[in-house]
């Protein structure tokens, strides 16, 4: 398994940032989640498509702090 070239900015990725608020709510006590769902008037059994949908779409959002970081490691470590 190799990482990603530009894993040490992995924090600054939109869909590692959703991921991590994914699992900090899923380590909300069970009340504390379905208050913060009523509030935004989320059914339980849609989180995973709404989460799953969510990092998709970040994934695909151009992050230029981070892609200039992967062009760069790619260019100073080509294949071989």
């Amino acid at each position: 398994m190799r990482l990603i070239p530009n894993w040490r900015r992995a924090g600054r990725m939109l869909s590692v940032q959703i991921a991590a608020l994914a699992v900090l709510f899923a380590a909300l006590p069970v009340d504390q989640q379905t208050a913060i769902l009523a509030l935004l008037g989320l059914a339980p059994e849609r989180i995973p498509g709404v989460l799953g949908l969510a990092i998709i779409v970040a994934r695909l959002i151009d992050q230029p702090a981070v892609s200039n970081t992967a062009t760069a490691a790619r260019s100073a470590h080509p294949k071989d």
